[in-house]
């Protein structure tokens, strides 16, 4: 049946499956992932040979996680994490030399070498620590989180 001329055709459905992102940004993510898997990988490889003091829990099978987070995280959250923390780091924009520095003990580590796998700190980039202790995580992020509601900030914590 012919329509109308007064009638108005539908707006175009967009096709099902649909990605809300960009090419370029599912690939920014890639590289990303990639980043934390090859970093992982040196660092089961210095833990091996005993260069990485304590122990090194690697966040290899995980890297889709806090890639996601990030993805949805704004200028101003707050992260904070336990074990397995080296890829929150370096999604979170710690560089790789920095954080590999903290592994093996250097100065040029994020906690000056002091900290290791489990005390590494930015405020800069809003990470507050990967911390081992059972029940810590969340006095910590709720300290966080209640002092982004009482600034009126707006922001959230990550834990």
């Amino acid at each position: 049946m012919a329509r109308k001329p007064t009638e108005t055709a539908e707006p175009a459905k967009q096709p099902p499956n649909q990605p809300n992102v960009s090419r370029d940004e599912l690939l920014k993510y890639y590289r990303e992932m990639l980043l934390i898997r090859r970093f992982e990988e040196k660092a089961g490889q210095l833990y091996g040979m005993g260069l990485i003091g304590g122990f090194c829990h690697l966040y290899i099978g995980q890297e889709a996680v806090v890639i996601g987070l990030e993805a949805a995280a704004k200028d101003g959250d707050k992260r904070i994490t336990s074990y397995r923390d080296h890829g929150h780091m370096l999604a979170s924009g710690m560089s790789a030399r920095g954080v590999m520095a903290e592994l093996t003990g250097r100065i040029g580590g994020y906690s000056k070498g002091k900290g290791g796998w489990m005390h590494m700190f930015s405020k800069e980039k809003d990470f507050y620590g990967g911390h081992v202790m059972c029940g810590v995580l969340a006095p910590i992020g709720a300290g966080l989180a209640f002092d982004a509601k009482h600034r009126g900030t707006n922001r959230v914590t990550f834990n």
